[in-house]
């Protein structure tokens, strides 16, 4: 047997075959989807079958970008990639890099087209965005004078601030010529003087919402001198004049949200802030008040005259202090004066009572030297007739006259005879 080959081999021969092809290579294959599911590393395992057969396809993660929609059973679809051999398994599949809802196909991508050559011409960019007043008194609406998306604006407008006036250009928004009545409306409300400009429409599909898809309306929305918000569809559906817009809602009903203030909110918020700033201003008044006693009273205390009460009350005090010094000092000094003079007193009582002392005792030496005394035991005193002292025998002679003193008188004496005599 020649010319024999592994299923390896094959498998290997008929990729190859498959990567040769060029129409393989890049081809847009329709169908529905099935057997779709999302596997955790992120690539995406499903099959497009239609009444004739099933093919098996794969996306990569690193190609989800290319899946603007959630992928799910029953879809129809167009998904362009590659068809090429799995050699494990020996089956081919289609290898998708781009897939978009069937119908929409062609739509889709002069969308992308149109959108990648707008943002690179920079009118995507933040820096060209007008700011939303805040309070806007007059709103002009671009779009059909029928259906839900006027209405919604109107009732949420009223419900928030029915003081605002809202300004309606009546526009197609949907099949031929819409395009071209949507931007004359924007001119139109662009020259009247509003605050702020709506341009949408309630929700459809991609044909319905094409017009808002328009270069001239994306063109007239970027060189309106008055900010724009655009509405269009519901939340999921993004078009050219929602990224070239000041500003995107995701429904009518929000633009009117975004566009109106609520003027009760801003009264209660006024409120708040009333109260606020009364709170503020009333403490604010009391601390100045505080602060005014504070300097009314240093100013009290550093005035003229309270400088000379306070001088005065100082004096007085000093004055009074001073009294009760010199009333101290004085009743130091009498207290002194008075101890002293009992001091003296008391040494004079002493002196006194020595010298009584002293002079009891010499009264008793005097009583002891005093002839009386000594005449008042039996002694006697004597005298010569001439009045001089006798104290010795010798002093007197026989005959002689004498006198003699005893305590109750002089006796008369004469000498009759003298005898000596030794006492000791």
């Amino acid at each position: 047997m020649q010319n024999v080959y592994s299923v390896g081999q094959v498998n290997a021969y008929i990729k190859n075959m498959f990567t040769q092809d060029f129409m393989l290579a890049r081809i847009y294959v329709k169908g529905e989807v099935s057997n779709c599911k999302y596997h955790t590393s992120g690539h995406i395992y499903f099959s497009l079958k239609d009444e004739t057969g099933t093919m098996a396809c794969v996306m990569f993660a690193g190609a989800r970008k290319g899946l603007a929609f959630p992928m799910k059973d029953g879809q129809r679809v167009i998904a362009m990639g590659s068809v090429s051999v799995y050699e494990r398994d020996g089956r081919y599949q289609l290898y998708a890099r781009e897939i978009i809802l069937d119908g929409a196909g062609l739509l889709y991508e002069k969308y992308e087209a149109l959108k990648k050559e707008l943002e690179e011409m920079g009118m995507f960019a933040a820096e060209y965005k007008q700011e939303i007043p805040g309070f806007a008194r007059k709103i002009g609406i671009v779009t059909a004078p029928t259906g839900a998306a006027i209405r919604d604006i109107m009732n949420i407008s009223y419900r928030r601030n029915p003081y605002v006036q809202l300004i309606l250009y009546p526009a197609l928004v949907q099949g031929e010529g819409a395009a071209d009545s949507i931007v004359k409306g924007i001119h139109t409300l662009d020259r009247s003087g509003v605050d702020t400009i709506i341009v949408g429409r309630g929700g459809g599909s991609i044909e319905d919402l094409w017009a808002f898809n328009e270069e001239k309306v994306a063109r007239a929305i970027f060189e309106c001198r008055t900010p724009v918000i655009s509405a269009v569809g519901h939340e999921t559906d993004v078009t050219i004049a929602d990224y070239v817009a000041d500003l995107r809602a995701p429904t009518p009903s929000a633009a009117a949200e975004l566009a109106v203030a609520d003027i009760y909110a801003v009264r209660e918020q006024l409120l708040q802030y009333k109260r606020r700033l009364d709170g503020r201003m009333q403490e604010s008044l009391v601390r100045n008040q505080e602060r005014l006693t504070k300097y009314q009273l240093k100013l009290n205390y550093l005035s003229p005259r309270n400088q000379i009460q306070e001088k005065r009350r100082a004096l007085t005090e000093k004055e009074e202090k001073l009294k009760r010094l010199m009333e101290s000092q004085l009743q130091e000094k009498r207290q002194f004066l008075i101890d002293k003079e009992d001091k003296i007193q008391n040494l004079m009582n002493d002196r006194l009572l020595e010298k009584r002392h002293q002079f009891r005792i010499y009264i008793e030496k005097m009583k002891g030297l005093s002839p009386l005394e000594k005449l008042n035991q039996g002694y006697a005193y004597a005298t010569d007739d001439k009045g001089s002292t006798l104290s010795s025998i010798v002093q007197v002679e026989q005959g002689e006259r004498l006198k003699i003193y005893v305590t109750d008188g002089r006796i008369d004496a004469e000498v009759k005879k003298k005898e000596p005599m030794d006492y000791r």
